[in-house]
């Protein structure tokens, strides 16, 4: 095997290039976040430079899969017809219209159901925020200004707000559109990217009860009891990963004390082809997603 790994059961040592890969770095130490997403916010006569940015980031620790002497492992393509592995370059994708029965989609075929390249958040209309059902909301991002456009950023946002209105937009990022909601809180835009009506269940299939009649005493009783733990406002703080903190608290304890610590020794040759198998499948990762994008519908 082209590699090998040593693992330690326990050290006291550890070196200062782990010590810092343990430790979370500072926020003070971060760069500023580069946009996701920059074009113009746009609606009749109106257009405002703005830029679009994750208002969410993952926080949940993912485990690596391993062989027993510690080598990462990578996902392959199985056949198990043949039962043989099938190269990336000979992989096609299929439409499944009929259990079994597929229809081939070349990557020409996807490109030409692209929507064209734009830079403008397009507001086709504006509706009472409280109309829109949270359901629909897939993903959440922040609108800040662009270059001088603070003033014409702030007067939309004002007037947004003072109206509880939220517009809704399409825009293109990275060859899909994107159905929007753009809100104003306390000066801020906001956009939810939008889950289209047919992505939502019916109630009826997930087997809700039918409505039946409640007899008052015990409506009184559960109100009382909802009331005796009613708090004023919704506290965010609260809203911890216990699971996801323990692992991560577990996972840096035994790094600190080199316990279970696995340590490749890899060669630059080495480096170079893992670097070039990275990239094929991180390319053949993101044209698989591609497969399942579609346009927003008017």
């Amino acid at each position: 095997m082209p590699r090998s790994a040593k693992r330690r059961s326990s050290h006291p040592r550890q070196t200062k290039a782990k010590r810092a890969a343990a430790e979370p770095a500072n926020d003070g130490e971060r760069s500023a976040l580069r946009p996701q997403w920059s074009g113009t916010l746009s609606f009749g006569l109106v257009s405002i430079p703005v830029d679009l940015h994750p208002a969410t980031h993952p926080a949940h620790v993912a485990l690596r899969m391993l062989a027993p002497d510690g080598t990462p492992l990578a996902r392959r393509f199985h056949c198990p017809t043949d039962d043989v592995y099938v190269p990336s370059e000979h992989l096609v994708r299929g439409y499944e219209y009929e259990p079994g029965e597929y229809v081939v989609i070349t990557d020409e075929e996807l490109e030409a159901l692209e929507p064209d390249k734009s830079r403008d958040i397009d507001l086709r209309l504006f509706v009472p925020a409280a109309s829109i059902d949270p359901l629909y909301f897939e993903r959440s991002y922040v609108l800040t200004p662009s270059g001088d456009s603070s003033k014409a950023y702030q007067l939309l946002a004002a007037v947004m707000e003072r109206g509880s209105r939220a517009g809704i937009a399409t825009f293109v990022m990275r060859d899909r559109e994107y159905l929007v909601a753009i809100f104003a809180r306390a000066g801020l835009l906001t956009a939810e990217a939008l889950r289209f009506q047919d992505e939502l269940r019916d109630p009826a299939a997930v087997g809700v009860p039918s409505k039946t009649r409640v007899p008052s005493a015990l409506a009184a009783k559960l109100e009382q009891l909802l009331e005796r733990h009613a708090h004023d406002r919704f506290d965010p703080h609260a809203l911890v990963d216990d699971y996801t903190d323990a692992l991560r608290e577990l996972a840096l304890r035994k790094a600190k004390k080199q316990i279970d610590v696995i340590e490749l020794d890899t060669s630059e040759q080495d480096e170079q082809v893992e670097t070039v198998d990275l990239m094929r499948l991180l390319k053949q990762s993101l044209h698989s997603s591609g497969s399942g994008r579609r346009s927003a519908r008017h």
